[in-house]
């Protein structure tokens, strides 16, 4: 199922912000802006706004008006940025892919365009999100890909509707918050430079507010151990093909937590990039990424 406004042709989404009246569609022929530097490669300045009225589809999937872009045909791929990113950070890729998967695109709930109903950023609730996102869409079992938070909302997916997760790529994810993290994590809203709070603007439409209400999330990770709480008994229930990417230079998440995560899951393999910090997938090794991925992605693709 593909988001519509009456009369009209597919879209590629829909959006709500904090205004009922308005829509955003994604163009199709904007031409998104290549960034390249980490996983981060889409900036805004393609958004066209709509007024809303009887032509306009709005839906409140669990709580959350999240906005989402459908992309192609195939077995359905749900795309999730990484935490403080949003869709359009995977502009490149789902151009290249949208032959070959259905792409499921969303802006995270508090990122983008969609909005949230809770002050603080809780990977299980943007799971649920998604679950309800994909029940909308009429889809059943699907396949995933997820950055840094994006990987962790798959995580609660896999192990909350294991039957329904077939394959998934994990990058930078984790299953719990190590001590490590969590005193950057305490001081990185504090850090942001001029050039990164810019980055940000393009990303989340709600401007400062909205940015600061995500920074005040990651603050309150540093002291957050229930949201991510995987221990490798839960994570041995995961029946999802799993293909784990973890950069051995990563500041917040030590290889050894991406180790035993693999020894836990199933049917895992483990790829661990040298040299690579927290999403180690842009800039030179993106083509490599974006290849290995796509070939454990599509694997055992229903024809």
């Amino acid at each position: 199922m593909t988001a519509t406004r009456s009369g009209a042709e597919p879209q590629a989404g829909v959006a709500v912000l904090n205004r009922p009246d308005l829509l955003a569609f994604q163009q199709p022929d904007c031409g998104i802006v290549q960034e390249h530097a980490g996983v981060h490669v889409g900036a805004h300045q393609c958004l066209k706004w709509y007024n809303g009225g009887e032509d306009t589809l709005v839906e409140t999937l669990n709580g959350a008006q999240l906005y989402f872009e459908v992309h192609g045909s195939g077995d359905p791929l749900v795309i999730l940025h990484g935490f403080g990113g949003c869709s359009q950070d995977w502009a490149a890729l789902t151009a290249e892919w949208a032959a070959h998967f259905q792409l499921i695109v969303p802006d995270m709930r508090g990122h983008g365009r969609s909005s949230s109903p809770s002050p603080t950023f809780r990977h299980q609730e943007a799971a649920g999100d998604i679950l309800a996102l994909l029940d909308y869409l009429g889809v059943g079992t699907f396949k995933g890909l997820g950055v840094s938070g994006g990987g962790n909302v798959l995580l609660h997916l896999a192990t909350r509707q294991t039957e329904r997760v077939r394959a998934m790529v994990l990058v930078s994810a984790t299953s719990y918050f190590p001590a490590q993290a969590r005193p950057i994590m305490r001081r990185y809203p504090d850090s942001l430079s001029d050039e990164d709070w810019e980055t940000m603007r393009r990303r989340h439409p709600g401007g400062d507010p909205q940015i600061k209400t995500l920074l005040a999330s990651v603050r309150a990770f540093a002291d957050s151990y229930d949201d991510l709480n995987f221990t490798p008994p839960y994570l041995s229930t995961i029946q999802a093909r799993t293909l784990i990417v973890q950069g051995d230079r990563d500041p917040l998440y030590p290889v050894e937590i991406s180790v035993e995560m693999a020894r836990a899951i199933p049917r895992s393999s483990l790829w661990i990039v040298p040299n690579g910090g927290h999403g180690p997938i842009g800039g030179e090794q993106w083509p490599e990424f974006v290849k290995t991925a796509f070939a454990f992605l599509r694997a055992d693709a229903v024809v």
